[in-house]
């Protein structure tokens, strides 16, 4: 099984745009490293004899029939965006670019 080390935490943190202080990162680490010491458990067990299985409930897909019909006037919309721009949604930027 992989070991986890603080710069691993730090590199997937950072990566998370997330920022830890050293004691924060020492306490992920170690919980981390836990985890990884359970899963590693959980494959000795043996699964020879148990099938596959995404969900232990059968699933149905429940989906509406797809019809087409009129919507509402753009300009009735955009009357309750607070700051329309050309006919559309202007929105902040939520990636930074750096």
């Amino acid at each position: 099984m992989a070991t986890i080390t603080t710069e691993g935490v730090s590199h997937v943190a950072n990566l998370a745009r997330l920022e830890f202080n050293e004691e924060e990162t020492k306490d992920f680490t170690e919980q981390l490293a836990r985890i990884l010491d359970y899963i590693g458990k959980l494959n000795e067990l043996d699964t020879d004899d148990v099938s596959p299985t995404s969900h232990i409930h059968p699933l149905h897909n429940i989906t509406k029939a797809d019809v087409v019909k009129t919507s509402l006037p753009r300009d009735a919309v955009l009357s309750n965006a607070p700051e329309p721009e050309e006919g559309y949604f202007s929105v902040p930027r939520v990636i930074d670019t750096e």
